[in-house]
Order: structure tokens, then sequence, then C-alpha cells
């Protein structure tokens, strides 16, 4: 009886952490952009209203993605009453904006099964520091949630720490996070690293045009804990922590060096080049490798790490691979999105929406497709659910792709907004933050059915 009693307790804890599906930080648990359970919603038409389970307005400009902690949704934004000059799809420009009035710094809660808004709380007020890259906005960074504690990053107007109903812990000054162009320090883009979470650590990269670091603090109280500095160009990169059984290893993409960090001192333990000037791309693990991806011509590499390395792993002339490179290429490495593996293949999408498909341990590529026969403008990162990618695009729609060896597009799925952050699955739900909503798309239920 007893056994059986556990059991109970077992199966009830699991079938509640399935419906949960928290999704915690920047692409989700782990920076790994995928989560199992309740299979997600294939189809939807926001036109027609179909399997739109709510959309909420969200005022101001954000790319930061949606973050899930069981029934609360957390998006954060910059309001301004000044000149929208932002700018969408495929152009090379880098000149920022012109018009930067005031802003209002904000953080939101919605809820996750009606859209409503629970909360709202104003983190900053004032004149941006730095300027803006014309695609970019003034929060790009992703919140990131452990339950208890939710971190807001707004690049120079500081690290914000609230709890799950809206009030204010503890805020930091982390001085001016100026990022821009490498080649002109008059060509301000703005800080677009997001913090991430590691036991009571709250960890940020903050690599700027000049005195680039990487910090932890105080979970508890905002306190810092440890900085490294970083000889670094500007990047954008979130860092991502892997916790083997003998070590931790935080992983940082840079410019000039990738590298790995002990996570709980800041001390470097490995680095290894060569990468793009400009990095975007966040680090992730899966199959118990690490993967890290860069676009900016003329190196475009792709990565596969295995864990454990010390001192510097660079690859001698001519090689792929070495002790702690499995495997690895010069070209094909996407400049914006991050990739993501699901089974054991890796998928990259590239700016103009070519879905590439590789065997996730040896690099060996299994397919290359335009997505829809058309492709696009893609700045987020695809996800990935119950054997499906999502991949939405700047141009309003989100791809449904089959998982698997061969390309299969299961749905094109119109929002009729642009999109540039990342998407959130969880519960059977796929979470899109557009640019003047945010959006819950899923199969009807008898509630939202009725609600609707």
């Amino acid at each position: 009886m007893r056994q059986l009693t556990l059991a109970c307790i077992l199966l009830i804890a699991s079938v509640t952490a399935v419906e949960a599906q928290n999704w915690p930080q920047f692409r989700g648990p782990g920076a790994t952009g995928v989560v199992e359970g309740k299979p997600a919603v294939v189809k939807w038409d926001v036109p027609k209203a179909t399997n739109v389970r709510w959309k909420t307005e969200i005022p101001g400009l954000a790319h930061s993605s949606p973050v899930v902690w069981g029934n609360k949704v957390f998006v954060t934004t910059a309001v301004t009453t000044g000149k929208d000059e932002t700018r969408y799809g495929l152009f090379g420009d880098v000149a920022p904006v012109k018009d930067d009035p005031k802003h209002i710094w904000k953080v939101y809660a919605l809820d996750k099964d009606t859209g409503k808004i629970l909360w709202e709380q104003v983190a900053y007020e004032g004149v941006p520091k730095v300027k803006r890259h014309p695609k970019s906005t003034h929060a790009d960074s992703t919140p990131v949630t452990d339950g208890k504690y939710l971190i807001a990053l707004f690049g120079s107007h500081g690290l914000y720490a609230y709890d799950l109903n809206g009030k204010l812990l503890w805020k930091q000054d982390i001085g001016m996070l100026d990022s821009g162009w490498f080649y002109d320090a008059d060509y301000q883009w703005e800080h677009g690293s997001s913090p991430i979470i590691f036991r009571d650590l709250v960890i940020i990269q903050a690599d700027i045009q000049k005195d680039s670091f990487i910090a932890a603090y105080s979970l508890k109280d905002g306190k810092l804990v440890w900085k490294t500095p970083r000889e670094e160009l500007s990047s954008w990169g979130t860092p991502t922590v892997y916790e083997g059984k003998s070590r931790a290893e935080l992983i940082t993409n840079g410019s000039k060096a990738i590298r790995g960090y002990d996570p709980l001192t800041g001390k470097e333990l490995w680095r290894l080049t060569p990468n793009s000037e400009i990095t975007t791309p966040t680090p992730f693990v899966a199959r118990e490798l690490i993967y890290v991806t860069s676009g900016y011509a003329p190196i475009q590499p792709i990565y596969a790490i295995r864990p454990g390395a010390t001192g510097d792993i660079t690859l001698k002339d001519g090689a792929s691979t070495n002790n702690f490179i499995a495997w690895s290429k010069q070209r094909g490495g996407p400049y914006m999105p991050t990739p993501i593996v699901y089974g054991d293949i890796l998928y990259t999408c590239s700016n103009q929406g070519v879905l590439t498909a590789y065997n996730a341990d040896t690099g060996e590529r299994l397919y290359q497709e335009r997505l829809g026969g058309t492709g696009g403008a893609f700045t987020s990162s695809p996800v990935a659910s119950d054997g499906k990618l999502y991949l939405s695009s700047e141009d309003g729609d989100v791809f449904v792709v089959k998982t698997g060896p061969k390309y299969e597009l299961l749905s094109k799925n119109p929002v009729g907004e642009v999109m540039m952050a990342s998407p959130a699955i969880s519960g059977g739900m796929v979470i899109v933050r557009a640019i003047n909503h945010v959006f819950a798309f899923g199969e009807a239920t008898t509630t939202s059915a009725a609600r609707n």
C-alpha cells in the first residue's frame, strides 16, 4: 500500500511537471530550445482566429522572448512616444537610429491560460544611455526565472530582480553596456545577451566596445560575487552552463575566442579560436556535446565541443577534430538564429530561411532546404517539441517542420506581425512574441472555446 501511494505521488508529480512545462529563460530549459510532453499545436491562423487561444497587446518595442513558469508568462518592453525608426527584413545598414527620446522600461506578467495582464512594473525611466541598431530595441535581453526570482536585464539601465508577483527584490547598476560595430564606436547597436541563473548566481555576459567582462551576482541580493575581464569585441550571445559529473562549465560565444569558465569563480578553463567577428548565436548542450556557431563571413564556424577541456583547444591547420572537438566546419554557421538539436540531428537556420540538417554526432549534412520553398527573413531561433520544429519569420509566418533526416513542411501559419523574438512552448501551446502582441496558439479547449 505504501509503495502504491508513493507511485501515485510520483505519477501526479510527473503529470504536473508535464502540464507546467516551464520555459524559464531564452530558448527554454538549458537554452536547448526543446521541451517534451503535451503535443504542441501544428496549425493556426490569426486572421481566421483558428487555434488562437489568446492575444494580448504589449506596448512599446522589444525583441526579448517570453518565458514561462507555472501559470505565468513574463515579457519585458521599452515604451516610448518617439518616432519608431525600427526596420525589418534583409538589409545591411549599420547606422543606429537617430530618434531616441525618453523610454519607460517595463516587466509584464500574463496569465498563461487567458493572456490577461496580471501585473506590470516600471523598472526604469529616462533617455536611453546608448543608441540601438535599426533592427534592435532597448529591451532585447530575455528575462530568466527559477520559480522564485524573475531577473530582467535592461542593458545600461540595470539588472532587476522581482518575485513572481511583481515585487521588486533588488536592482543593480552594472555600468554602461555599449555594444556596437567593431569598425566604428559611434555605431551603437544596444546590448542583447540575456541573463542566466546558475544555482544561487545570476550570470551576465557583457561584451562591449570597451572593458568587456563576464560577471556573477548573488541571486538573493544582487551583490557582485565575481567579475572576469574579457579581451572581447561586442557580442550578443547568451552564456550557457554545462553541468557534468565532475564539474560545471560556463560557455561563452565571443569574437576573439569561444571560452569555458568555472561558473562559481569566473576562472577561464579553456578557449577555442577562430570565430566570427560578430557573434550572436547562443551556445547550448545536447548529446553530451557543446554546440557553438556563428555566421559573420568569412569565418562561419560550427563547433561540436566535448566537455572537460583545459587550455587552448584550437584545431591545428587543416584539422576538423581533436581530443576536444568532436567535429567542426568553417562554413555554415548561422548569423542570427541559434541552432537546435532534436534527437540526433542538428538544425541550423540562416537569416534567409535556409534550413540545414546535420548528423549531430558527426557533422554529416543530411539536407538543405529553403523553408516553404521561399525562405524569408529570420532572426528568431527555432524551438522544438514532440517531433516538430517551429521557426518564426520576420515576414509574419511560423513554419512547422517535421524532425527527421528528410525535410517535411507540416504547416505555414500566418500571424500577421513581424516576429523577431524566439517562441516559448508550454502545455501544448506555442507562445509567440510579435511586434505588437503576445499570442498563444493551441488546440481549442472547452474552457477556451467558451471564453472565445
